[in-house]
């Protein structure tokens, strides 16, 4: 398994780097991760969870979010409605609803869990409306991601055996025929 831990490593650090020559991060955006442990290994999710891939996952987030500013959130199995693990401060400054649970491996999943007891003050919420999205085993991320997600595309999509997708997000495009949606010389004014 340690040869293993170390492709995943590698493989997880190459599809964050690829990911962040492809967005534009802005100082306290999130980023939920849905993350099955379990299909990484190879095995139905919810089924084997690993604290020691949650790790490895864990640990590239943290630097992926130290170098962008954006903020982690972790998303929970379906045993806790897909809840959100996230740092206290996060949690006041956007004024969402804490909720009492703690994520445990058989509920929650075992990234939840991890990403809860290695934070350094964790709460769990039920929604949020993040920036940007990384699926891993596809653990269904998007009711968490703004209304207009995008996907991006890097060359590796797996890590071990999960399959991975990314999402960043862009404003609505609202408005009809005679919308506007780039500041020009031509629009700055109003008539």
């Amino acid at each position: 398994m340690n040869q293993d831990l170390q492709k995943w490593r590698q493989e997880t650090e190459s599809i964050f780097q690829a990911f962040r020559k492809q967005i534009e991060p802005k100082q306290n955006q999130l980023i939920v991760i849905g993350c099955s442990t379990s299909e990484i290994i190879g095995k139905k999710i919810g089924t084997a969870g690993s604290t020691e891939v949650a790790q490895i996952i864990f640990n590239a987030v943290e630097k992926f979010c130290t170098e962008t500013g954006i903020q982690p959130v972790f998303q929970c199995c379906e045993h806790l409605n897909r809840a959100l693990v996230m740092e206290r401060h996060v949690q006041e400054r956007l004024n969402l609803e804490e909720v009492t649970v703690v994520p445990a491996p058989s509920a929650g999943g075992s990234m939840a869990t991890y990403a809860y007891r290695n934070m350094s003050d964790p709460v769990v919420v039920e929604f949020v409306k993040a920036d940007y999205g990384v699926d891993i085993g596809d653990t269904f991320i998007g009711m968490h991601l703004k209304h207009v997600a995008v996907p991006v595309r890097v060359s590796l999509d797996r890590i071990g055996e999960a399959h991975v997708t990314l999402a960043k997000t862009r404003p609505k495009l609202i408005g009809g025929e005679r919308a506007v949606y780039q500041v020009t010389e031509d629009n700055t004014s109003c008539r």
